[in-house]
C-alpha cells in the first residue's frame, strides 16, 4: 500500500513526504522529480518544448509505475488530478491524502519560484492560483481519503496528522472507509 499526497503547489507535500518517509520507513517518490529525471530537463523546459499535454503524458507514465509498487510515499504534482486515470491508478494501491491551504498561504509560500511555468495567461499570480485552485478543488475533494489543512501548521504537525491516519488504516485494513 502507498501513501499518496495530493494538493496544490505550496501546500507542503514535498516537506511532509520527506518527514513521513523517515517516520514510517517508506521510500519517498516525487512525481515531478521523477518526470524531470526521465525527461532530462526541468519542467519549464518540458512544457516549453513539448507543451502541457506531453508533460501530463509523462506524469501519467510515472503515476502508473508508482502505483505498481508498494511501500511508497508519493508526492504528487498539483495537476495529477487533471487526468482521472491517474487517480484511479493511485487509488488501486494507495490512500490519498489531500493537503489544503488558502490562496494567501499558497501565494506566500511559492510566489517567485520559477520551477513551474504559468498555468493561465494574463493574470496576476494570485488570480492564477485562485482560479486553478478553484477548478481543481472538486477533483482533490473527490479523490481524497483524508484531508489536512496546512495553514498555520508546521510540516511536522501535518506529518503527524497524516501518520496518525496512515497508522489507523494499517491497524484496520479491512475496515477502511474514506473520511
Amino acid at each position: 500500500m502507498n501513501l499518496v499526497l495530493i494538493g496544490y503547489r505550496g501546500t507542503g507535500k514535498s516537506a511532509v513526504a520527506r518527514l513521513l518517509g523517515e517516520r514510517l520507513g517508506l521510500r519517498v517518490v516525487s512525481l515531478d522529480d521523477e518526470i524531470v529525471r526521465r525527461a532530462g530537463r526541468p519542467i519549464p523546459g518540458i512544457v516549453e518544448q513539448h507543451g502541457w499535454n506531453h508533460f501530463r503524458d509523462l506524469e501519467s507514465e510515472v503515476v502508473r509505475d508508482c502505483a505498481a509498487q508498494n511501500g511508497l510515499v508519493v508526492d504528487c504534482g498539483g495537476g495529477v488530478i487533471e487526468r482521472p486515470a491517474n487517480i484511479e491508478a493511485l487509488r488501486r494501491n494507495g490512500r490519498l491524502v489531500w493537503l489544503t491551504a488558502s490562496v494567501a498561504t499558497i501565494v506566500g509560500r511559492i510566489q517567485g519560484g520559477g520551477e513551474r511555468p504559468a498555468l493561465t495567461a494574463a493574470q496576476s499570480f494570485t488570480d492564477e492560483v485562485a482560479d486553478v485552485l478553484s477548478r481543481r478543488t472538486p477533483g482533490y475533494a473527490a479523490a481524497a481519503d483524508f484531508t489536512v489543512n496546512t495553514d498555520r501548521r508546521t510540516p511536522q504537525a501535518v506529518a503527524d496528522a497524516v501518520a496518525d491516519f496512515w497508522q489507523r488504516q494499517a491497524a484496520q485494513p479491512n475496515a477502511w472507509e474514506p473520511d
